[in-house]
């Protein structure tokens, strides 16, 4: 499932899925889905980009449906442009056959995961800066548990209900972007590959 929560998932076609699978297309739809609504030259600038570039990108992205002009917020002379929100999921059943499809879907989820660990990182790098209640409230570490292919289904789904219950709260007031990563996935078994019991 791609980045976002709402109560309603959204599934994309190949062709849409191949719109997305550019590295700067993803970083920029990273960008709206965590700081929010910008415009060509903002996102240009944070991800050292030509204003020109991020916005062919972003006509793409609108094209497809991953983002729209955020209309509340332009003057005419900038446009503003937000993500469209909610989860979009990406099935894999739908992209067996078609030719390109699993190389553009390994691609935005190789992405997406990049811009997650980037994100993670700038937040270890200025945690310095973060006031004492911040630094406590913050959540970070891993649970290794076992689980059947429909127990961890189970436990995505009422992890990404709790994401949306929280995402579509009206905010409190101190309240500032939280990234909230969610990862399940089966532990690669290190002796199976050594061909041992």
């Amino acid at each position: 499932m791609l980045e976002g929560v709402a109560d309603e998932v959204r599934q994309i076609g190949v062709e849409a899925l191949k719109a997305l699978a550019h590295p700067l297309r993803v970083r920029i739809f990273s960008e709206l889905t965590s700081y929010g609504p910008a415009t060509a030259s903002a996102l240009a600038a944070r991800l050292g980009e030509s204003s020109g570039s991020t916005s062919y990108h972003l006509r793409q992205l609108e094209k497809h449906g991953y983002v729209r002009e955020d209309a509340e917020r332009g003057n005419g002379r900038d446009r503003w442009w937000e993500r469209v929100p909610g989860p979009i999921e990406l099935v894999d059943a739908t992209f067996a056959s078609e030719p390109g499809a699993r190389e553009a879907g390994d691609l935005v989820e190789r992405e997406l995961i990049d811009n997650e660990n980037q994100r993670f990182a700038a937040y270890w790098a200025a945690r310095a800066e973060l006031s004492d209640d911040w630094l406590r409230a913050i959540q970070s570490g891993s649970a290794s548990v076992r689980l059947t292919p429909d127990e961890l289904e189970r436990l995505g789904k009422e992890v990404w209900e709790v994401f949306a219950r929280y995402r579509t709260a009206e905010p409190s007031e101190g309240a500032r972007r939280v990234d909230l990563q969610f990862r399940g996935f089966p532990v690669a078994d290190a002796r199976a590959k050594e061909g041992s019991a």
